[in-house]
């Protein structure tokens, strides 16, 4: 089974990207804090398609709160001789955790923030 569930902050901006056939795909990178006495957090990469990644794009910026259900993926790559690799995750849902504002939770689901 493949399901990751992550709740965090957005340490970057959206950035949309248009894809051939009308495909769109939005990434940025989550900030997941650690638990524990060390604290500190984990930074992963999420990847958001289509209808959810337009939609990612208009309502998220840095420093928003966000859950993510998703699965992870992983990918390698040749640059510059080297063999590159990356594990993301590929979000199903993402569910925005802030009010309109932005200051306090509001638990805005991806499908109510869709048709706002």
């Amino acid at each position: 089974m493949n399901t990751v569930a992550l709740t965090g902050n957005l340490c970057t901006d959206v950035d949309l990207k248009e894809l051939a056939g009308e495909k769109r795909v939005a990434t940025f990178l989550l900030a997941v804090d650690r638990l524990g006495k060390d604290g500190g957090a984990d930074f992963v990469r999420v990847s958001v398609w289509d209808r959810q990644a337009e939609v990612c794009s208009q309502y998220l910026s840095k420093g928003k709160r966000v859950g993510v259900d998703g699965r992870l993926r992983s990918r390698s790559w040749e640059e510059d001789g080297k063999r590159r690799s990356a594990v993301e995750v590929v979000a199903n849902r993402v569910e925005f955790l802030f009010a309109a504002n932005g200051s306090t939770p509001a638990n805005v689901p991806f499908e109510e923030a869709a048709v706002a």
